[in-house]
């Protein structure tokens, strides 16, 4: 068995422990079979459809090489490169920049960028942060995070349920309510602490180093790293905010502007994650003179308009030629998510 596997089983068996303990507060017995039940049901769920879970919850949208030919052919060239199955292409609408992978294993896997990613950094930049997240793939870092993030929000559901249950239910004498709210109140930092007990921050690192050896210079990923963060700070994402436990899952904390930030912060500094990539390059002989990506356009400059075909001077491996179209918003109020 992979550590990958070992290390998803581990948690899918401390969550349904939870769900269990929080179905007992509910319904004593009666409520404990059918939280057991339901976690059977929500971790076959997660396993198996937990990438399409946490692109839904995004609302991440596929394009291809006709859609968006750019920003395709840099992940096409890039798991060329890290010898990985071309994992399937999304974007999602916001205009905070920053990237997530999903998938169970390389062979079901995806990764995504925001069109505010898109829109703000150079290609070069572009193509290290999708080289890192194809990184999380080949390490098989992807099932582990993915399930959790599912898992984690399910409970942070039943909390909630908890919580009403407690107050508006069969304990009407003040005590329920309290244990309730307690319960509700201690259950959401259980979920997070069993996150980051599973999901080490040394993969980040580890990815930023393959990442960067997969695109070919570390110092792409230092400067996306340094502009990622400096826009997220201003910029909300609202899907992440309302899922935070989705948030470890990207390449950058997308909670900056959240309460959630501190209780979910699974990533290193970000400042830490330079100085490792700004040795690696060192190491590498990649000299820096300050402006790694000057000279060099975004892969985007509009969400609606058709990405810029112009050349640029970045050795971004000659990959980026000809215009993209991304998908406009679905209307969710007319048609659903998906409709």
């Amino acid at each position: 068995m992979s550590l990958s596997l070992l290390k998803t089983g581990v948690l899918l068996a401390f969550m349904t422990g939870i769900m269990v303990a929080m179905g007992g507060l509910i319904g004593g017995q009666t409520g404990m079979i059918i939280a057991f039940a339901i976690a059977l049901v929500t971790n076959a769920i997660s396993y198996w459809n937990a990438d399409k879970i946490v692109l839904r919850m995004h609302g991440a949208q596929p394009v291809d090489a006709r859609s968006a030919p750019e920003y395709y052919g840099i992940v096409a060239d890039l798991a060329r490169r890290a010898e990985l199955p071309m994992p399937a292409v999304y974007v999602m609408h916001s205009a905070q920049p920053n990237a997530f992978a999903t998938g169970r294993n390389p062979e079901n896997s995806a990764v995504c960028a925001s069109t505010g990613l898109l829109e703000s950094l150079s290609r070069n930049e572009v193509a290290a942060v999708m080289a890192h997240e194809l990184a999380h793939i080949r390490n098989r870092d992807t099932l582990i995070m993915t399930v959790s993030a599912t898992i984690a929000g399910a409970i942070s559901m039943m909390a909630t349920m908890l919580q009403y249950s407690m107050i508006f239910g069969r304990n009407r004498n003040g005590a329920g309510s309290v244990i309730g709210t307690l319960a509700a109140a201690l259950l959401a930092p259980l979920a997070a602490m069993l996150i980051q007990m599973a999901i080490s921050r040394s993969r980040e690192y580890n990815a930023d180093r393959i990442g960067a050896e997969i695109c070919g210079n570390p110092l792409w990923l230092a400067s996306a790293l340094h502009r990622i963060q400096a826009a997220a700070r201003g910029i909300h994402m609202d899907t992440a905010e309302r899922v935070p436990a989705s948030a470890h899952m990207f390449i950058i904390n997308p909670l900056f502007g959240g309460t959630f930030d501190n209780l979910f912060s699974t990533h290193p500094n970000t400042d830490n994650r330079v100085a490792a990539l700004r040795e690696l390059a060192r190491e590498m002989n990649i000299a820096s003179d300050g402006h790694e990506d000057r000279g060099s356009r975004p892969v985007s400059r509009s969400s609606a308009g058709p990405w810029d075909a112009g050349s640029s001077s970045s050795p971004a491996d000659g990959l980026l030629r000809g215009g993209s179209r991304i998908p406009p918003r679905k209307d969710h109020r007319k048609r659903g998510p998906w409709g």
